[in-house]
């Protein structure tokens, strides 16, 4: 059995391992998303949507991606058209896909088959694609790492700075528009015209810029909450071990989290053993039902308070800390004696001010897709844990 301390020091290792995937892969590839984001933003000004889809784990990034651009974070950034089509993508695409659409397929590093096919499908049609991983496709992926962990945390920080540049690119003035609120991101964007060349040699060093600032903060993490990550682990293990599930749940881009999460449990990896998991994120009936008739504060406090068992996790995922929503589903938790634990940004917020979670676990920063990248790299190496503990291997 390993001790609390070299338990520790494996989720220091582990979360300090992505770095240099991460390095490596946009230092080679900044230049190449420029240049992909510069062709969406032209695709975007002409009606194009962006259609994205995968299978398993993966379709939760085709969730996350379809949030982030029709509900941008940034103050002032433009709703743009994208669409999750994962339920049945093939069929779906044939009914709506038109040639300036962008098409997204997400799957494992060793790639899948469909996904594929379905691009080739879109390429033939005229749409921009996007094959992560792949071959064969406008953008390519060729996967750095055999870890699937590590590869969907490089595809997180992919498609957000595609985000992020889209709308550098969609607003600067050689578009026919100014650069407006982007500024403070890309200050070296004016008024003045450039040549595109010019602006895609600076975004791609922006990019590798934000990658830097993304490993600082894991390194920061790692030095920080290795602890609180490690004993978190191992107290949900000893409710498992008990009979208990866990109870994940979020908004938005941590929706999509806590989908991938809890998929990860149910569906994990290769040589991984199953461990029950439920997302109340993942229940689009109930959260519109409950929502249009209580109100959207109690979305997740309704599905706990039918689901909640004896020995039960209950894990919110809430960048700000403050999501009325999670905080009312951690009170519940807290009135059933349950297990709670919250992956937080910025300083915590009132979940931490509170002391709602037994285990709040802090990425502080302030600026959403970075606190959401390192994110996932905690609950990927949780999950890893949990395989340490209870089968001595991951």
């Amino acid at each position: 059995m390993l001790t609390s301390s070299a338990l520790a020091a494996q989720v220091e290792e582990r979360l300090l391992a992505r770095n240099q995937v991460m390095e490596d892969y946009f230092s080679r590839e900044a230049l190449r998303l420029a240049a992909a984001c510069r062709e969406m933003s032209e695709r975007f000004l002409k009606g194009g949507r962006l259609l994205a889809f995968g299978r398993g784990p993966y379709a939760t990034d085709a969730q996350h991606v379809s949030v982030e651009f029709v509900h941008p974070v940034i103050v002032g950034k433009r709703a743009l058209p994208a669409l999750d089509l994962s339920l049945s993508f093939r069929s779906w695409m044939e009914a709506i896909l038109q040639p300036e659409d962008m098409v997204m397929g997400f799957g494992s590093p060793e790639g899948d088959a469909q996904v594929s096919e379905a691009l080739a499908f879109a390429a033939n049609r005229g749409a921009m694609t996007f094959a992560l991983p792949g071959a064969a496709a406008s953008f390519t992926l060729d996967a750095p790492t055999q870890d699937p962990f590590i590869h969907q945390e490089l595809i997180e920080i992919l498609y957000h700075t595609l985000w992020e540049t889209v709308h550098v690119f969609f607003e600067h003035r050689e578009l026919g528009h100014d650069v407006g609120e982007s500024e403070f991101l890309y200050p070296f964007l004016g008024q003045q015209k450039q040549e595109t060349g010019d602006i895609i040699a600076e975004v791609a060093a922006s990019i590798q810029m934000k990658v830097r600032d993304d490993g600082l903060l894991r390194e920061q993490v790692a030095r920080e909450q290795s602890e609180q990550i490690s004993n978190a682990s191992h107290a949900i293990c000893e409710c498992l071990q008990r009979g208990g599930k866990l109870m994940m749940f979020g908004n938005g881009g941590s929706a999509t989290d806590a989908n991938d999460w809890a998929l990860d449990c149910v569906q994990p990896p290769k040589n991984f053993q199953p461990v029950p998991a439920v997302s109340l994120a993942m229940e689009p009936a109930n959260i519109t039902a409950v929502a249009n008739d209580v109100g959207t504060e109690v979305i997740f406090l309704r599905q706990l308070i039918a689901q909640a068992r004896p020995n039960d996790v209950a894990i919110g995922i809430s960048t700000s800390g403050g999501s009325r929503n999670i905080i009312m589903a951690l009170e519940e938790a807290r009135k059933r004696k349950l297990l709670t634990v919250a992956l937080l940004g910025y300083d915590g917020g009132e979940i931490q001010r509170r002391g709602l979670a037994d285990f709040p676990i802090v990425v502080r920063c302030d600026y959403i897709p970075r606190i959401q990248e390192v994110q996932a790299s905690i609950y990927h190496v949780m999950r890893e844990m949990f395989e340490v503990l209870n089968h001595g291997e991951a």
